[in-house]
């Protein structure tokens, strides 16, 4: 039976793809943990030198999710410095060593940041577009994408990059969360006027469905996949499935979004405006034709998922 190294197996991505694995059983599972170790765990530090080169002789694939995540407040003396150690360095040293073990394929789980911050109208992100990111996250893990091709070029391992944007589901933490906290609540949100933005987001089943793909099919080689539910939706809207799949009162107020968008600079806060208010949309078309890959599971289905976790949870 073939093995696959899942890095970053108890983060959010991670440990939903090691899940869909195990229920799968076509594969031996190793994981990568920063402490423990046993039969199916090998113990990695990305934010140091590490050398674990004999213990991937029999992989066959990596699906490197472990990163330093992006934080709306990163407190860092030096956030690039910090993205950089993990996300760029333990990245490209781990794939070094991959391809050095005879590694066949490795996945990297990269971020739409690679791409920008938002979208104009009608111009969706593309998986070739030619943009280098000032975000620090998003630099590093720029920077990893250009290491990795690099190395599949000199090495003949194969590639693959996966940009995803914000994912969702059971489990899913930060401002997802905190949105679904208030409109579940049934407070009056100043958000129903935001109509006319467009944001793609995927949910965490879908991005791993993409991902379990990308270990065998030959297309996906040495290419970068953009991924989506490929249902685009305004904020309004968003919170307004929220609200359904809650069973909770939808108490939008439709607030003009260019007054939202002054206060929030007015106090300081324009990158929460901008995510509110702006798109950022991305085209799946190569995804979906190169790899004959459609998104299995609707948003709708994939909202009412997280929102039957989310309070579960909460009645704990």
């Amino acid at each position: 039976m073939k093995k696959i190294l899942i890095t970053g197996a108890s983060g959010f991505v991670g440990a939903a793809v090691n899940s869909r694995l195990e229920q799968a059983k076509s594969f031996l599972i190793l994981r990568t943990t920063r402490l423990d170790s046993g039969s199916d765990k090998l113990p990695i530090d990305f934010s140091v030198e590490f050398n674990v080169e004999t213990e991937l002789v029999d992989v066959e694939a990596i699906i490197h999710c472990a990163a330093h995540v992006h934080l709306m407040n990163d407190k860092a003396d030096d956030p690039l410095q910090a993205y950089r150690q993990v996300n760029t360095s333990g990245t490209l040293q781990l794939a070094q060593q991959a391809a050095n073990a005879g590694v066949k394929r490795f996945i990297f789980i990269s971020t739409i940041k690679v791409n920008g911050e938002s979208t104009e109208p009608g111009f969706p992100f593309k998986p070739d577009d030619d943009f280098v990111p000032v975000d620090p996250y998003g630099l590093s893990k720029y920077e990893a994408e250009v290491g990795l091709r690099k190395l599949a070029e000199q090495t003949g391992m194969e590639v693959v990059i996966i940009r995803p944007p914000l994912v969702y589901g059971p489990g899913v933490k930060a401002n997802f969360t905190s949105m679904m906290k208030w409109v579940n609540k049934g407070f009056p949100l100043p958000l129903g006027g935001i109509k006319n933005n467009k944001r793609s987001l995927v949910a965490v089943d879908n991005l791993v469905d993409l991902i379990i793909t990308c270990i065998k099919h030959p297309n996906a080689a040495n290419q970068t996949f953009l991924v989506s539910d490929d249902d685009d939706t305004s904020t309004s809207q968003l919170l307004s499935r929220m609200a359904t799949a809650l069973d909770a009162p939808n108490r939008l107020l439709s607030i003009p979004s260019s007054w939202l968008s002054l206060a929030a600079t007015l106090f300081g806060k324009p990158a929460i405006a901008q995510r509110l208010c702006g798109s950022l949309q991305v085209d799946i078309s190569k995804t979906k034709e190169l790899l004959d890959w459609q998104p299995p599971y609707s948003a709708a289905a994939s909202m009412k998922k997280t929102a039957l976790y989310f309070l579960e949870s909460n009645h704990k």
